[in-house]
Formats: structure tokens, C-alpha cells, sequence
């Protein structure tokens, strides 16, 4: 008996484990996901560049934050246009964003000295509308 529950206490934490840092790992490949795809959706929607920055920030924040990422927006989140002006008809716009997620239960003394963190990254590109009316 007592060395049936040594062996499942040695297995069966590290599968805990495990199963928690790749709950966490989906979560965030999710986030990155749906917050690529909807900021390079608003951007290419909006009148001018700042609106398109802004919106996209916001969709950026609502998909991190569905997720339980409380990762600022506007540094999680990377917009660039394949024309200049950006938005111009015809042009792409191509929003990439970035989450660094932290192993779970590790203390930040640790974390300090050996970086225990992945980062999770998407990119989703978006067609500005060819029959655009100009601005």
C-alpha cells in the first residue's frame, strides 16, 4: 500500500502539472488567435490610421483579457501596413501579437535567475478594400 501511493504521488503530481502549464499554453495560443485575427479585422475597417491603431488595441484587449491575459494591448500588440499611407486601397495590414506566459507556481526569485516563461505569438494579415473611397 504504501508504496502504491509513493508511486502515484510521484506521477501523478508531475501530470498535474503538466496538465495545468498546457491549459494555460492553449489558453494563451487562443488569445493570440482571436486577438490577431479581430485587430487586423478593425484596422482595415477604420477611416484612418490612429482609429485603426485604437481599434485594434481595443479588439486586441477584449481577446486577451477573455483568455484571463492581462497583458497591456498596446504592447502586446504589433500593426504594420504594406503601403503608405497605411489603409490605402489595395494595401494589407498585418497585426501580430504577443503573450510571455509565465510557468505556473513558479516563485518570481526563480524566475529571476532562470527565465521559465514561453512566449506565444500569432499573426493574421488583412486586405484593405480595393474599392475603398480615398481619404
Amino acid at each position: 500500500m504504501l508504496e502504491f501511493l509513493g508511486v502515484a504521488l510521484v506521477l501523478l503530481v508531475p501530470t498535474v502539472y503538466l496538465v495545468l502549464v498546457l491549459g494555460r499554453l492553449q489558453a494563451a495560443t487562443f488569445a493570440v488567435e482571436g486577438a490577431a485575427r479581430e485587430a487586423a479585422r478593425t484596422a482595415v475597417a477604420a477611416e484612418d490610421p490612429q482609429q485603426a491603431a485604437a481599434r485594434a488595441a481595443a479588439a486586441t484587449g477584449v481577446a486577451l483579457r477573455d483568455q484571463g491575459f492581462d497583458d497591456d494591448p498596446a504592447d502586446a500588440l504589433r500593426l504594420t501596413c504594406t503601403s503608405t499611407p497605411c489603409l490605402a486601397p489595395g494595401s494589407r495590414v498585418t497585426a501580430r501579437v504577443q503573450v510571455v506566459v509565465p510557468l505556473p507556481f513558479v516563485p518570481d526569485m526563480v524566475r529571476d535567475v532562470v527565465p521559465l516563461e514561453v512566449p506565444v505569438s500569432a499573426e493574421r494579415v488583412a486586405p484593405v478594400d480595393t474599392y475603398r473611397a480615398r481619404g
